[in-house]
């Protein structure tokens, strides 16, 4: 049976078992919920490499080792991969940032690539996890010049800025600005209601220590000393919305959202014009910015363009 179908039935399968538990046992379905929510996605075929290794290193977090690499010499810029990605699949940014004269620095959350497990142990991992390795390896590389963070990568540099991590500058691409209206997107793609829905959305709150609001990226531009910050998020992305980068633009003092159409989610990763936005905005001399300080209104522009 070919792969693509068995995948149709299994997952016809779990939207049918999903709708029973919404009706019968919603507890039952809610620890079912959980257990897929914080469970990595398998690796999608990856396109060969094009960047020469770096320098490899390990860092510990929690006991556990993140593992990463090394390109280049100067003020750090640190790749930061989405939920499910891995450290190079932002290689695409690494020869243009050396070139620039910067050191660049990529790593696999936990559970991720080479990186061990989570806390939860293989196959699973949390936001807090994500923000808690990119800190230290942070601690370990030398002060962020700029970040560069792709989808929950970006929700977790934020976070990470939330709880002191310094950073001069940071481009956000697809970013997730608000985790609770994806609890809802969850519940449709696996046919759940409400009844199990809201309990989901509490044993996700009691796993990680805190609400699902403490990760709101547009509420968390009031509470922190917010740098410099580039947006780029495709019209066509079918698995963050455009509408995310324009709720954080408008709240983040000093943001420009450039929107481009046809890359989706990850093709944007790899399209030249984005990686010559970035490169530029991230070469950018300190203090000086493009968006200049214009009330949030004019902070957005729509660039529309693919690469």
């Amino acid at each position: 049976m070919p792969a693509s179908r068995l995948a149709a039935i299994q997952k016809g399968t779990i939207v049918r078992s999903f709708a029973v538990l919404e009706r019968v046992a919603p507890a039952v379905g809610a620890r079912w919920a959980e257990a897929l929510w914080f469970s990595v996605p398998r690796a999608r075929a990856r396109p060969e490499r094009q960047t020469p290794p770096g320098q490899p290193f390990q860092v510990p977090v929690d006991g556990h080792t993140v593992a990463g690499e090394a390109w280049g010499a100067g003020p750090s810029v640190y790749l930061v991969h989405g939920w499910g990605g891995w450290g190079w699949q932002l290689e695409g940014f690494v020869g243009p940032l050396v070139e620039r004269g910067h050191r660049v620095v990529a790593f696999d959350a936990p559970s991720h690539g080479a990186s061990g497990p989570g806390l939860a142990g293989p196959g699973r991992s949390t936001l807090l996890e994500f923000a808690d390795a990119l800190a230290a390896v942070v601690a370990a590389n030398g002060p962020a010049h700029a970040l560069v963070a792709h989808s929950l990568g970006a929700t977790s540099a934020a976070f990470a800025m939330r709880n002191g991590l310094q950073v001069e500058r940071a481009a956000f691409l697809a970013p997730m600005a608000d985790p609770l209206p994806y609890t809802r997107t969850f519940a449709g793609r696996l046919g759940f209601g409400e009844r199990v829905r809201t309990r989901l959305a509490d044993r996700i709150e009691r796993r990680v220590g805190m609400p699902l609001s403490a990760f709101d990226v547009p509420a968390m531009a009031y509470e922190i000393a917010t740098p410099p910050l580039l947006l780029v998020h495709d019209r066509q992305d079918a698995e963050t919305g455009w509408s995310d980068s324009a709720a954080i633009a408008r709240s983040w003092p000093h943001a420009r959202l450039v929107t481009t159409s046809g890359l989706g989610h990850r093709r944007i990763l790899r399209a030249p014009a984005v990686v010559d936005e970035v490169v530029e905005f991230v070469a950018e001399p300190a203090g000086q910015s493009r968006n200049g300080s214009q009330p949030a209104a004019h902070r957005s522009r729509d660039a529309a363009r693919s690469g």
